[in-house]
């Protein structure tokens, strides 16, 4: 099942309801950016695991480094992008 917000603040709120195993995160979002946010996602709910999406690969290392499990460039493909849900879940 999959849901999906627009923006941190709607993802903070999202998650203190609801408690996905992956989260697809964005780096460029209207509020800020998402790898600022990863850090906190894995304080607060530390077994979510979380495939963090940019267009600048330069953001990968931050990214890497701050939590996220798993990195891609934009662009990327719909198996990739299923081999790492499938591989993060099992």
């Amino acid at each position: 099942e999959l849901d999906y917000v627009n923006n941190l603040v709607s993802a903070d709120e999202y998650l203190q309801k609801e408690k996905p195993s992956v989260i697809i995160l964005d780096n460029k979002l209207p509020d800020g950016f998402g790898v600022d946010f990863i850090s906190y996602i894995k304080k607060k709910y530390a077994d979510t695991k979380i495939i963090m999406i940019s267009g600048f690969g330069s953001a990968r290392d931050v990214a890497l480094e701050n939590g996220a499990d798993v990195f891609f460039e934009k662009p990327f493909s719909k198996d990739e992008l299923y081999k790492s849900i499938d591989k993060l879940v099992s």
